[in-house]
């Protein structure tokens, strides 16, 4: 392998507040005159009603778009169609994880600017210079790897703190592997996700975010729960969007990601997310290092608090098949994937088994 350089990539500008929908115009009018808002399902009527006008009153075209629930090629194509019909000069995102991966594809291919707008804080997509493509059917299809991050991520926190409670304890799942994937990787002096060497910068994000999420992620669900804004909630969405975005980009990713890619495999585990079974990831990982006892009951601990699921029954799996489950670790260990990363060689047959383990240890913490 190349002597690669190593990296810390960021986007240009992270805004982190509350009631910012209604001031998209003050950020699109940096970048571009001719906005496409690509909305969730849920948020588009709002849009419509609070960012257009003001878009409008300060003299820019823009339409909203409603995205098509997965990020496949046939979905980009389909944005990139709209894009050019409309003439338009930047692609805003607004939505959850494949609503903004979605709108980070378009602008790559388009040569065009991008604002993301996360409405939950639930994956690191808000941040990265990557797009996660699935297949048409649901399965885990590539990684596309973007030359740059977003030009502005833009965090509302009245608007995540609406979200679903399970939503935002996605985000945690994800952002709690961030610190331990990054360990991994800088360990062997890995590949992170812009296909360099992991910095010390991004092992140090990776740690602080793990950090803030040890110290306020009570409070913070207790937040989520009541649907207010607090400085511990906002302390985590600032972890769970930029330091793991940025902390994994930088930092890299293991196995934790790698099993999640994996288990993309399962029908049962479609609706699952994806923070969710990143952690049940991260359990995989820490199995696979031998990771000492008050490692695994922090982690499970910091789980608990959020409700995530623990084992795969709570996930949704309603059966275990020994043939499904060999091909989710045969995928994982794809030799283009992160499990790369890890600190020794692991086959599918050693994954297999850890699975299994993480999957019982679970059941004890219960």
């Amino acid at each position: 392998m190349p002597n690669l350089p190593r990296t810390v990539t960021s986007p240009k500008k992270f805004i982190i507040g509350s009631g910012i929908l209604k001031e998209l115009h003050e950020y699109i009018k940096d970048f571009g005159t001719n906005a496409l808002l690509l909305c969730d399902e849920f948020i588009i009527e709002r849009v419509n009603q609070e960012t257009l006008p003001y878009l409008h009153m300060a003299g820019f075209k823009g339409k909203t778009e409603k995205f098509n629930r997965e990020c496949t090629d046939a979905e980009i194509k389909r944005i990139i169609s709209i894009i050019d019909g409309a003439s338009a000069d930047i692609i805003v995102g607004i939505g959850g994880g494949k609503t903004l991966d979605t709108a980070k594809a378009v602008a790559f291919y388009k040569k065009i600017p991008v604002i993301i707008f996360p409405t939950i804080a639930s994956t690191d997509a808000p941040c990265t210079a990557l797009t996660v493509v699935y297949k048409e059917g649901g399965a885990f299809d590539r990684y596309l790897y973007l030359p740059q991050n977003p030009d502005v991520v833009i965090a509302d926190t009245s608007i995540i703190a609406q979200a679903p409670a399970r939503f935002f304890a996605a985000g945690v799942g994800d952002a709690l592997a961030t610190y331990f994937e990054a360990r991994a990787c800088y360990a062997v002096d890995g590949v992170n996700l812009v296909l360099k060497r992991p910095s010390r910068t991004g092992l140090g994000l990776a740690h602080l975010c793990y950090q803030v999420l040890q110290e306020n992620v009570e409070c913070a669900m207790d937040a989520v729960r009541d649907k207010i804004v607090t400085p511990a909630l906002e302390q985590v969405i600032e972890a769970t969007i930029y330091l793991s975005g940025v902390g994994a980009e930088s930092g890299g990713l293991a196995a934790a990601h790698a099993v999640n890619n994996g288990m993309s495999m399962v029908p049962d585990l479609h609706k699952a997310q994806h923070g969710e079974k990143v952690a049940f990831g991260l359990l995989t990982q820490l199995v696979l290092e031998n990771a000492p006892k008050h490692e695994f009951e922090e982690v499970i601990r910091i789980m608990k608090v959020v409700g995530l699921p623990l084992t795969l029954q709570d996930m949704g799996l309603t059966k275990f098949v020994e043939q499904e489950w060999r091909k989710v670790a045969e995928v994982a260990c794809d030799k283009h994937d992160t499990m790369t990363n890890m600190p020794k060689k692991v086959t599918s047959a050693m994954l297999y088994d850890a699975i299994i383990a993480a999957n019982n240890l679970a059941e004890r913490y219960k």
